[in-house]
């Protein structure tokens, strides 16, 4: 239904450059435009030879009939900034447009909920990496077939990101939510060590030409008595596999967007699925 049009909200920020460039490789065609913060001072960006306009948050109610009129039908791409994420959300429900959630952050619950409620078609992930998701259904599977697996155990998780991440690794959020089902002693995401300073990145193992753009996490289980430890890694430096995965996002939702408050929410566990990669 929304062709090739992807519209890339959060630019000039290093995750929507990314994804739009990863989106003009592919072949799809990208909005002259995009949202952007209210602190935002630059009045758009070149990206591949391609000028984008950008919107700040008190003019988009003025500009978004203009660019419905002109572009639609489309799909919103968000990657912008965790105190963003329910009220960008809101509007693209209000608006009708159907949206692939990057942004980590927020009120999860919430934008489920209001999502679910307005059954607007979109995808909402806190991990657009599709390897990485994969590595999360085979904990999540391993959880279903071997509850108490690892009773007992306890549990301990850190992540590293560049200094300017504000929140929390979402997907660190979600494996401890898996690994909290499988008998260890529960942890709460306060409990997830985060790392963002430079020196305490390179200790990690963060590459220095990476500091600036990088996921490392580690969780380690560990028995009772110590005597037994399992440890699961992904690390990734660069931003080039959320961008892929969001391209792939984007063009699963694509065939699957259906008129107003017919539609449905998906995750990246469904475009892994189906292959749409």
């Amino acid at each position: 239904m929304t062709g090739n049009r992807i519209m890339i909200n959060g630019l000039p920020g290093s995750m929507a450059k990314e994804v739009a460039q990863a989106a003009f490789a592919r072949g799809l065609e990208v909005l002259p435009y995009s949202l952007t913060g209210p602190d935002i001072t630059e009045k758009e960006v070149n990206i591949g030879g391609k000028k984008i306009a950008l919107i700040l948050p008190s003019e988009r109610e003025n500009f978004i009939a203009k660019l419905k009129n002109e572009f639609s039908p489309f799909i919103s791409v968000d990657y912008t900034h965790p105190s963003s994420v329910n009220s960008n959300a809101e509007f693209y429900i209000t608006q009708d447009l159907p949206f692939v959630m990057g942004t980590t952050g927020g009120d999860r619950n919430k934008l489920i909920n209001d999502a679910d409620n307005a059954k607007i078609s979109c995808i909402i992930a806190p991990n657009m990496a599709k390897q990485i998701v994969a590595l999360q259904l085979m904990l999540e599977e391993m959880q279903e077939r071997f509850p108490d697996l690892y009773k007992n155990y306890t549990l301990s998780v850190v992540e590293s990101h560049q200094k300017i991440k504000a929140d929390t690794s979402g997907t660190a959020k979600a494996i401890v939510d898996t690994f909290n089902k499988t008998g260890i002693t529960p942890i709460s995401y306060d409990d997830i060590e985060k790392i963002r300073t430079e020196d305490e990145q390179l200790a990690f193992g963060v590459p220095k030409n990476y500091l600036d753009g990088h996921a490392f996490h580690t969780y380690r289980l560990q028995s009772q008595d110590k005597t037994v430890a399992f440890e699961f890694h992904h690390d990734v430096c660069g931003r080039n596999i959320y961008a892929e995965g969001t391209v792939d996002a984007v063009i699963f939702l694509a065939k699957h967007v259906r008129p107003k408050g017919q539609g449905k929410r998906f995750t990246m566990t469904d475009v892994l699925k189906a292959g749409a990669m």
